[in-house]
């Protein structure tokens, strides 16, 4: 027996449906795609990053969110919730809702085993369509491992990756850094 095809949801009609929903889902290009929860460590090392950040962005034109601020992605007709995201300057949102950010500077996606080829391809490549991204941060949770993709002048992307408890990295575009024994602290047992 031959699948029907789902008609394709509108932008306006996924808005609804998100902004009356208890439930997360992204969209991609007409389809809705519900999100899973997530596991202990993964909650631990997102809350990690928002923590150091959110520190050190105290003070400055600078704003943090973890996990619940939608991010718009309009060349790629798609709405995601990234584990963390970081605006500096003013943020712009979608409507007057404000619950859709539209220029993002840095986003983190924590990985899992079921998000981690999305999150390495078709997301990134989605994600670097956005003009104000400056940094893109892939973390893992199975080891000690983050991947750094940062925006260089000429528009082309440096990967930089670090598996080092000792490492700290620095993030140019919010005036951050990161250790990674920060990241990590109480999701292995070190």
């Amino acid at each position: 027996m031959a699948s029907q095809a789902h008609p394709a949801v509108t932008i306006s009609e996924y808005l609804v449906r998100e902004r009356q929903s208890e439930e997360k889902s992204e969209y991609h290009q007409g389809e809705i795609v519900a999100m899973g929860g997530a596991s202990r460590r993964h909650n631990l090392i997102a809350g990690n990053i928002f923590a150091t950040w959110h520190a050190q962005l105290k003070g400055r034109d600078c704003e943090i969110y973890k996990g619940d601020m939608r991010v718009r992605i309009a060349s790629a007709e798609s709405y995601t919730y990234p584990d963390v995201v970081v605006v500096c300057g003013e943020p712009e949102f979608e409507d007057q809702h404000f619950d859709t950010l539209v220029n993002p500077t840095l986003i983190v996606e924590v990985l899992s085993k079921s998000t981690e080829a999305f999150d390495r391809g078709a997301n990134f490549a989605r994600y670097r369509s956005i003009p104000s991204l400056n940094d893109y941060l892939l973390v893992s949770q199975e080891s000690v491992r983050l991947e750094h993709f940062s925006r260089q002048k000429s528009g082309r992307w440096l990967l930089s990756e670090s598996v080092d408890l000792e490492d700290t990295l620095e993030f140019d575009s919010i005036q951050c850094s990161l250790a990674l024994r920060d990241v990590y602290d109480r999701a292995f047992a070190l």
